[in-house]
């Protein structure tokens, strides 16, 4: 067995703990299928001294000068498990140029600015890999940038957040509404005490970036991402999901399209949508991730587990030390950025996509008409109308609920229905607007 691959750790809190525990435990296995015993050469950490339990390493491992811990000349690998864009982007962008393999889980970094950290790579002839940052353990990355290289993969669709995914599957389940799902995720620990990234979709939109450009072969940032959070979805939204069959997803979505020109394009959105019951994404349930994967050849595909968490983060991680690792003792690096196909981003306004629209209306004659003369206007196609009470009086100055589902049209089309719908006097309130999607 040859020497030892040395590994400088920036981050040493939930996931750095777990690589930790993972290197010492199963130290023979990873030095039997990598060739060489991996051996950790320093830890970069914000404060020392503080308590990170019984941790199998020796305590004049941990520094706080991440910087010269990645420079020194016995560092073959920089593992990465700190977040955020600085100083992380410096380290690493350092790091690979010097020809030191990366492996990280920050996937606001890569969303934000993967391009400096593969132009560095390129730079450096090092390996940059980064499978935990999408979906924790689940092995999906690689899939997509080697095992289906050989085919034409048409669109990704994924439930990427398992905070959003816990909170709407708790909806679905209970009745509950988003604040008392939300206190409850909370309370289990599956929620941060700010849950913005999540709600919001920010954390959403960073994955979607990534799986984007690895799937289309195109540099993707987060800023090309339409992003809608779960904050305004209701208890009523839910119900009325379940009424049509569907339930209510927060869903990345990436698909390859043709714009007026001819030309091919990519659309990239995260936002909450309903999808019906008998969509394999349908069922994930509490935090699990899921992501769907639709190919020319390969055709439906489906990649499911446990999206984050330290230990399942912390497996994506060592895989990928096992691979770049192996690359270094072979001498060899894996294959570089796909990016030739430089696909322009579509903006939302074009995306094709089918709503789902409840209106409080006035209950008396020719409503129905007038609406539907909007929807007309607009070149909106009407797929079904559900009419019900809205809780007011019958007659002339009572109200009633209508719920209209659309066929698919341009994002910007239905949208601007919508802006004409509040204008009308006859409607009351526009209750709810959500997207439907996968043939419901």
């Amino acid at each position: 067995m040859t020497s030892p691959v040395r590994l400088a750790l920036l981050g040493c809190g939930t996931v750095g703990q777990e690589v930790v525990r993972l290197l010492h435990e199963q130290s023979t296995d990873l030095a039997a299928r990598i060739g060489a015993p991996l051996e950790i050469a320093g830890i970069a950490v914000r404060r020392l001294g503080r308590d990170r339990g019984d941790l199998p390493v020796d305590d004049d491992l941990f520094t706080t000068d991440a910087l010269g811990l990645i420079k020194r000349d016995d560092v073959d690998v920089v593992v990465e498990v700190v977040g955020g864009i600085e100083p992380a982007r410096s380290w690493l962008v350092e790091a690979l140029r010097a020809g030191k393999s990366v492996v990280t889980a920050n996937k606001a970094l890569l969303a934000e600015d993967g391009a400096a950290l593969h132009d560095a790579a390129a730079e450096g002839g090092a390996d940059l890999y980064y499978e935990a940052s999408v979906a924790g353990a689940i092995p999906l990355l690689r899939p997509l940038r080697e095992s289906l290289h050989g085919d034409r993969i048409t669109r990704v669709t994924g439930i990427v957040n398992g905070t959003t995914n816990f909170i709407l599957s708790a909806m679905d389940a209970t009745g509950a509404g988003f604040a008392e799902a939300l206190d409850e995720a909370t309370e289990l620990g599956y929620a941060e005490a700010d849950p913005t990234a999540d709600v919001e979709g920010f954390d959403a939109a960073a994955k979607a970036a990534i799986l984007a450009s690895l799937a289309f072969h195109t540099r993707v940032a987060a800023a090309d991402v339409h992003r809608e959070g779960i904050t305004e979805v209701t208890a009523a939204d839910v119900a009325s999901a379940r009424a049509m069959g569907c339930t209510i997803k927060l869903l990345c979505i990436a698909a390859r399209g043709v714009d007026p020109a001819g030309r091919e394009t990519v659309s990239v959105r995260v936002h909450p949508a309903m999808i019906p019951r008998s969509h394999p994404l349908a069922s994930v349930g509490d935090a699990f991730n899921a992501v769907f994967v639709e190919a020319d050849a390969a055709g439906q595909l489906m990649f499911y587990g446990r999206g984050a968490g330290g230990a399942p983060t912390a497996s994506a991680v060592l895989g990928d030390v096992v691979a770049v690792s192996r690359n270094r003792l072979a001498g060899v690096r894996a294959a570089s950025e796909s990016a030739y196909a430089d696909l322009a981003v579509r903006p939302m306004g074009e995306a094709l996509t089918r709503y789902h629209v409840s209106l409080d209306v006035a209950d008396r004659p020719g409503v129905l008409a007038s609406v539907a003369g909007v929807f007309a206007r607009h070149d909106v196609s009407i797929a079904t109308v559900r009419q019900g009470s809205a809780g007011g009086s019958p007659g002339r100055d009572g109200d009633a609920e209508l719920v209209i589902v659309t066929h698919v049209a341009p994002d910007a089309a239905l949208a601007a229905t919508v802006v004409e719908l509040r204008g009308l006097d006859i409607v009351r309130s526009v209750t709810s607007v959500l997207r439907v999607e996968g043939g419901a």
